[in-house]
């Protein structure tokens, strides 16, 4: 528990400073907004090509860590999109909040993700936060488009999702590392060097801008809505996933990753992809914020599970 306490704390530190900072020093929204673009659109993609593309997936049993993740996403997906009508009716959500609602329990922080996964594993944590990286991020993010264009305000056709799919840095990204590592694409290593600095400078800025785009104000009165999908995010999820992480016979950092990668809160982009496919943004907000408070202590008790399996 020590050494879970000592890779979450430094995390979550960071995740305050960005608190404090847009609170006395940086109040300006403006700032934060021009922080997210950068992180969104240069410093993050750079990442995940870098990890992706420079991976040894020798010691990662990639097929277990994918079938896990993506089984998990795919099984509680599916789940709500079939109950769709008796849960928007119990929890008075419309198509809107509706996709707040997948999106806050199917989606992961990556930020918290990776600066865990290596505070815990160095990196032999990264190599499989990598695989994560590769499988989620197209997964997620495609089921999310399509979601918002069935239910958001906005409406949508085969155009608009593919548009919006085309547009996302992070597939396109995850692509494009994918290709360089399978294909073993000579890469200059001053260009590596170069997506490696950008790279970690996303984690420190990153988590900055979580914490600055947390509402303190939502803990007033959360809704019923905040509080399920909380409950799916941070305890339904991992347990599915561990659950056929153990059938596919992961153990170790393989097993230890997955668990990570699916206890972590929601993904603050998928409040971005809300405000531009017309999803219930201001609802996604107060889930990431509940999210990320809560998981300062489900994520500790979700790693320590997993270490006495």
């Amino acid at each position: 528990m020590a050494n879970v306490l000592a890779a979450l704390v430094p995390v979550f530190l960071i995740i305050a400073l960005g608190v404090a900072l847009k609170r006395w020093l940086l109040p300006e929204t403006s700032h934060w907004i021009a922080l997210e673009r950068l992180t969104y659109f240069v410093l993050f993609p750079a990442l995940i090509i870098v990890s992706i593309a420079r991976t040894d997936l020798g010691g990662v049993a990639a097929a277990g860590v994918a079938a896990a993740l993506l089984g998990a996403i795919a099984l509680l997906g599916a789940t709500l999109l079939l109950a769709r009508r008796p849960l928007s009716r119990a929890l008075r959500l419309d198509g809107p909040g509706f996709t707040s609602v997948f999106q806050g329990a199917l989606r992961w922080n990556t930020y918290i993700g990776l600066a865990v996964s290596g505070g815990l594993a160095g990196p032999a944590g990264l190599a499989v936060a990598a695989v994560a990286i590769a499988v989620i991020i197209p997964f997620a993010n495609t089921l999310s488009v399509i979601v918002l264009a069935r239910h958001g305000t906005a409406g949508g056709d085969a155009r608009l999702i593919a548009r919006q799919l085309l547009r996302n840095p992070f597939i396109w990204s995850c692509a494009l590392g994918a290709l360089i590592n399978v294909a073993h694409l000579p890469i200059p290593s001053v260009l590596i060097t170069f997506a490696d600095i950008l790279g970690r400078a996303s984690l420190a800025l990153g988590l900055l801008v979580v914490g600055a785009g947390l509402r303190l104000g939502d803990l007033r009165r959360p809704r019923m809505a905040t509080w399920l999908t909380s409950a799916l995010k941070l305890g339904a999820l991992p347990t599915m996933a561990i659950a056929i992480g153990v059938l596919c016979g992961l153990s170790g950092v393989d097993l230890l990753v997955v668990a990570v990668a699916s206890a972590v809160p929601s993904a603050p982009n998928g409040y971005v992809l809300a405000r531009q496919m017309g999803g219930d943004a201001p609802l996604l907000a107060e889930m990431l914020t509940i999210q990320t408070i809560l998981a300062a202590v489900t994520l500790p008790l979700v790693i320590a599970a997993v270490s006495m399996l």
